[in-house]
């Protein structure tokens, strides 16, 4: 069945950087666009960015734009996020996501990443 294991969250202060990882299993990974999500405490999902199936082309939400990017190693079946400049409001959990922007998919445990001083 399909797997999505995040990791590589943490605190980190204002400014700061994180670089996110996704290990994907139980799915042909190098055919699937794939996403990051968030969900902030006590608010919904948000989308933040897709990358295409080969890594060519990659999409993000305004709020991450310039800060945020998306990558992935096909052959280790693995999505990363590098995350700069990090905001206190870019406190939330992060999931990593299967399938197109619209309609993806997500089911792992999230890695809580909190921004603060």
């Amino acid at each position: 069945q399909v797997q999505l294991v995040e990791s590589g969250g943490g605190l980190v202060q204002p400014g700061g950087s994180l670089r996110l990882s996704c290990a994907a299993s139980g799915f042909t990974f190098n055919i699937y666009r794939m996403n990051w999500v968030r969900q902030a405490p006590g608010k919904g999902l948000e989308w933040l960015s897709v990358i295409s199936p080969r890594g060519d082309t990659t999409k993000y939400a305004e709020s991450v734009k310039g800060r945020f990017t998306i990558s992935r190693d096909n052959p280790k079946n693995k999505l990363y996020l590098q995350m700069t400049t990090l905001k206190r409001e870019d406190t939330a959990v992060y999931y990593c996501a299967k399938g197109p922007e619209t309609a993806y998919e997500y089911g792992g445990q999230g890695t809580q990443v909190t921004v603060s001083s």
